[in-house]
C-alpha cells in the first residue's frame, strides 16, 4: 500500500481550534479544546493510530458529556432533554463506530471524524453557547465574556 494511502485527504473542514469557539466558560472551553484536537488528530491520522485515537475520542466524549449533562441537571437547564439527547445520540454513534473499526471498517472511522468536525461548530454555537450562558450567569451574575483574537479567516467562517 503506498505511504499516502495510510492518511486521510485533507477534509474540505479540518476542525482545528481557534478563538472563535470560545463559549466563556473556562471547564467548557478547556474541554472543547481537548474534542477539537482529538478530531484534528482523527482526521489526519495514519490508519495504525486510528484504535488508539478513537479509544482517547470515546474516553473524552464520554467525560465531556457527562460533565455538560451533571451541569445542565444540577442546574435546572431549560434546555436540558434536548442537549443532552444530543450527546446520547453522538456517543451511541462514536460507540458504534469502534465495533465498525475493529471489524476492519477504516472508511467509518474517517467518517466519524469528517461528521464530527461538521457537527461540532454547529453544537457549540448553539446549544453550549447557551449553557455557557446559562452557568455564567448562575456562577458570576451575568453573560460570559469571551475575547477573541482578530482572526480573518476564522471570523469569516463564522459569520
Amino acid at each position: 500500500m503506498p505511504a499516502s494511502s495510510h492518511f486521510i485527504q485533507e477534509s474540505a473542514h479540518e476542525l482545528t481550534w481557534s478563538d472563535t469557539l470560545l463559549l466563556g466558560f473556562g471547564p467548557m472551553d478547556d474541554t472543547h479544546r481537548e474534542f477539537v484536537s482529538l478530531i484534528g488528530a482523527m482526521q489526519a491520522a495514519p490508519v495504525d493510530d486510528l484504535p488508539g485515537l478513537l479509544e482517547a475520542l470515546i474516553v473524552h466524549v464520554q467525560a465531556h458529556f457527562a460533565m455538560e449533562d451533571e451541569w445542565m441537571m444540577k442546574t435546572d437547564f431549560p434546555a436540558q432533554a434536548c442537549h443532552m439527547n444530543e450527546h446520547a445520540a453522538v456517543l451511541q454513534s462514536v460507540l458504534k463506530t469502534r465495533q465498525r473499526l475493529a471489524e476492519g471498517d477504516i472508511a467509518r472511522c474517517r467518517r466519524l471524524a469528517e461528521e464530527l468536525a461538521d457537527w461540532f461548530p454547529a453544537h457549540a454555537d448553539y446549544l453550549d453557547s447557551a449553557l455557557a450562558h446559562w452557568l455564567c450567569k448562575r456562577q458570576f451574575g451575568g453573560k460570559p465574556v469571551v475575547l477573541r483574537r482578530n482572526n480573518q479567516r476564522a471570523l469569516g467562517s463564522r459569520q
